[in-house]
């Protein structure tokens, strides 16, 4: 029997022939001053191209946003030139990419911001981890963000989308999860702020449905896709509360206006959340009710666990992570039922092609 990962799909404006997607993942190949795609990550993208749709690593979309080491932006003319590589390349093997707009808010550290401090919703500090030159180091105390810097940073969002379109994605995905600033700005470990911005669900929200907004407006709701993460907790500086899932249904809720959004794109728990207070320990099951639009699930999944999550109609698509790592082919192994190839942790942020395009295809 084939296995329904393997069906078409429609997703916005796009019909795509599986729903096997590859996630997006930070791999920090962009080793160039213009913190820019290269020909090594075009071949990376496009030796993937049988995904059903591609999402990319998360793109910065100013130079304030940035907070790992050689991680691309999409906000100059040589950024943009870089990613037409990618983007041509993936096209012509007929696949489909989304490029995911990136901030990562107080997920930084100063040496990133020639000694400033990296913004947030409130100067509360991360307590993680932030992948400089020099190694990981402590994340530094942000600075909260003014209103006026709230909105030119949802500018920067639409900016970038239009740049993205201009270098040929099929679309974009807003970065909202996984502790960076939007996810910041939905939480209460990171958002004390008292203006229209802080408190309310409604409040917490804002700043997102506005740049949401923006984006959609400037390239069009149905090449546009969210990434949420409600259970995070315990990385990325993340902890949940009483009132952290309650302000994530109100934010899927309202997503249901947005009928022509290509996709929201949920993480299972990144981390066991048995023992954790307020936590869902089953996103496609506690959101599906919640959302009429496409939903795409992500996070710990094979072959037969997707397949059963799409019979039981708890998600339109599965993206797949490390799996596609170590598999470029593996719509082809899926489709085979093939053993997977293991990948390999120690190469994930490296530089090179080692680990990155020299994992092993299936013959025939």
């Amino acid at each position: 029997m084939t296995n329904t990962l393997l069906n078409p799909i429609k997703i916005g404006r796009m019909d795509l022939p599986n729903r096997i997607f590859m996630s997006p993942m930070t791999r920090s190949r962009a080793d160039n001053p213009e913190k820019k795609a290269t020909p090594l990550i075009a071949e990376y993208y496009t030796q993937r191209a049988s995904a059903g749709l591609i999402i990319t690593e998360g793109s910065q979309v100013s130079e304030e946003a940035v907070g790992y080491i050689r991680t691309p932006g999409i906000y100059t003319p040589d950024q943009i030139e870089g990613w037409k590589l990618v983007t041509k390349a993936v096209h012509e093997k007929e696949g489909h990419i989304f490029c995911q707009l990136w901030h990562v808010g107080r997920m930084s550290h100063s040496d990133f911001h020639r000694g400033k401090s990296p913004v947030a919703p409130s100067a509360i500090n991360a307590g993680d981890k932030s992948y400089t030159l020099e190694g990981f180091k402590d994340t530094s105390t942000p600075r909260a963000l003014t209103v006026a810097e709230i909105h030119n940073t949802t500018q920067d969002f639409r900016h970038a989308a239009e740049n993205a379109i201009a270098a040929g994605f099929d679309g974009v995905e807003i970065h909202s999860a996984n502790g960076y600033l939007f996810h910041q700005f939905f939480v209460n470990c990171a958002n004390i702020r008292k203006d229209e911005y802080g408190g309310s669900h409604e409040n917490k929200a804002r700043f997102f449905f506005e740049t949401l907004h923006e984006v959609g407006q400037a390239v069009g709701f149905n090449r546009v896709g969210v990434r949420l993460n409600p259970s995070a907790h315990g990385f990325f500086g993340i902890t949940i509360d009483r009132d952290t899932i309650p302000t994530f249904e109100h934010l899927v809720e309202r997503l249901n206006d947005y009928s022509d959004l290509a996709y929201v794109h949920f993480v299972e728990p990144m981390m066991p959340v048995d023992n954790v207070s307020y936590a869902v320990k089953e996103i496609a099951r506690h959101f599906r009710p919640r959302y009429r639009g496409a939903l795409i699930i992500n996070n710990g999944f094979r072959a037969e666990s997707g397949k059963r999550v799409i019979e039981e109609e708890l998600a339109d698509a599965v993206a797949f992570g490390k799996p596609f790592i170590a598999n470029p082919d593996l719509v082809k192994r899926i489709e085979q039922g093939a053993k997977w190839n293991r990948w390999d942790e120690s190469t994930f942020y490296t530089t090179g092609s080692k680990g990155y395009t020299d994992y092993p295809v299936m013959e025939g």
